[in-house]
C-alpha cells in the first residue's frame, strides 16, 4: 500500500471521518484522513462519489435489456405465466425471480461460473458495465490507495438480491437469496493472491439500507491475517468464517444510498444482511491490484486500467474486453474446465 505517495499526491487535505464512514468525495482520490480510516479500520465509506444518474443509471439501463431478454426466454419455457413487460425492472427481476424458483444472477454477472461452462453460458459483459470498471473517480480512489499502475481483478460480480421473503429455499434450507456470511475476500482466492495488495471496491446501484441487506463489516478485522473459512457443505465453494472465531459482536452495519463507495481491505471480514424490504437491491462488488501482482483467480482475465508509466497499455475497447471473457468461456467449455477456489479443509480445527 502507498501510503507515503498517497499522502503526498493528496496533499493531506481532508478531515478524519467517523467510524462509520469517511468525508464526503472531494475528487481526485482519497485524501489522507481517508486514506488513513481505510489502513487502520479496514474499510472506509465515501459518500457521494459516483453520480447515480451519470455513472450509475447507464448499467440499469443496460441490464433492462438483460431482463428483457431472460423474462421472455423464461415465459417461452414455461417457467414464468408472463414476460411482464410492464412492470418496473426491480419488480420485474423479483417476479422472474419468484415465480421460476431458479438461481438467476448468471444472467447479469460479468463473471463466469467456477464449474459447468459451456459455450451458452449466461454472463453479461456489456459497455456500460465496462465503463464502470474504469470510471476515473473510481481509479483515482484506487490509485491513491495501491499506486498508479492498476490492474483490474477479474474477481467481480453484480448482486441482485431480491426481497427475502417472496423467495424459495435452497435443498439445505437457506434462502435462495439471503444473508452473505461472514467471510474475508482474500479467503475466496487461491493462495497465489495471498501477497497481492487487492483492494475491494463496493457500492450500490440502488439503495442499500439496513433493510435491504446492507453490508456489515467487522472494523480492525483485517490486522489479524487470514481467519479459517469452512465450506458451506463437503465439496461446496461456499465458505464462512465461524463466528466464535472472530469478534462478530463488534460488527457495524453500513447504510448506503445511490452514489456512496465502500473500499474494504482484503482481510476485512464482511458480510451482508437479509433483504427485508420489498425492493430489490443491486450492487457492484469490484477487485484491483497493482500490475504484474497475481489476482488469484488466474484462470479469469484482468486487464490494465491504469498505468501512469504505459498509458497505451490501458484497456479502454469495451468490446476487447468483452472478448476476454467470450475466449475463457470458449476455452473452459472445449476443455472441460472446472475450477475451485475454496483452499479450505472442512475438518480443520474451528469448522467442526
Amino acid at each position: 500500500m502507498k501510503a507515503e505517495a498517497q499522502a503526498t499526491r493528496n496533499g493531506g487535505h481532508g478531515q478524519a471521518g467517523d467510524t462509520s464512514a469517511g468525508d464526503a468525495y472531494l475528487g481526485a482520490g482519497l485524501s489522507a484522513a481517508q486514506f488513513q480510516q481505510l489502513d487502520e479500520q479496514g474499510y472506509l465509506l465515501v459518500p457521494g462519489m459516483l453520480d447515480p444518474e451519470g455513472d450509475l443509471d447507464p448499467i440499469l439501463d443496460e441490464y433492462d435489456g438483460v431482463l428483457d431478454r431472460l423474462a421472455h426466454t423464461l415465459f417461452a419455457q414455461g417457467k414464468v405465466s408472463s414476460p411482464y413487460p410492464e412492470l418496473p425492472f426491480g419488480e420485474r427481476v423479483s417476479r422472474m425471480y419468484e415465480e421460476s424458483g431458479e438461481m438467476l444472477n448468471q444472467w447479469f454477472d460479468f463473471h463466469l461460473p467456477q464449474r459447468h461452462v459451456t459455450h451458452d453460458t449466461p454472463f453479461w459483459v456489456g459497455p456500460a458495465v465496462f465503463r464502470t470498471l474504469v470510471n476515473p473517480k473510481l481509479l483515482d480512489a484506487v490509485e491513491s490507495v495501491i499506486g498508479g499502475e492498476i490492474y483490474s481483478n477479474p474477481v467481480q460480480h453484480v448482486r441482485i438480491k431480491p426481497p427475502e421473503g417472496r423467495m424459495g429455499r435452497q435443498p439445505d434450507g437457506r434462502p435462495m437469496y439471503g444473508a452473505t456470511v461472514w467471510h474475508q475476500d482474500n479467503g475466496v482466492i487461491q493462495e497465489d493472491g495471498d501477497q497481492s495488495d487487492i483492494l475491494t471496491v463496493w457500492f450500490p446501484i440502488t439503495d442499500a439500507l439496513v433493510e435491504h441487506g446492507c453490508l456489515h463489516v467487522v472494523p480492525g478485522s483485517h490486522r489479524h491475517g487470514i481467519y479459517t473459512h469452512c465450506p458451506m457443505e463437503k465439496g461446496s465453494n461456499e465458505v464462512q468464517i465461524p463466528d466464535h472465531l472472530f469478534p462478530v459482536e463488534r460488527a457495524l452495519p453500513l447504510p448506503m444510498q445511490r452514489g456512496d463507495v465502500l473500499f474494504l481491505n482484503k482481510r476485512t471480514c464482511h458480510g451482508s444482511l437479509s433483504n427485508v424490504s420489498d425492493e430489490v437491491r443491486i450492487s457492484f462488488d469490484l477487485r484491483y491490484n497493482p500490475i504484474g501482482q497475481r489476482t488469484g483467480r488466474e484462470v479469469f482475465p484482468g486487464f490494465v486500467a491504469r498505468s501512469r508509466s504505459n498509458p497505451a497499455s490501458e484497456l479502454r475497447d469495451p468490446d476487447a474486453w468483452a472478448e476476454l471473457w467470450y475466449a475463457t468461456r470458449r476455452h473452459m467449455a472445449d476443455a472441460n474446465v472446472d475450477v475451485s477456489f475454496n483452499r479450505w479443509d472442512p475438518d480443520a480445527a474451528g469448522c467442526a
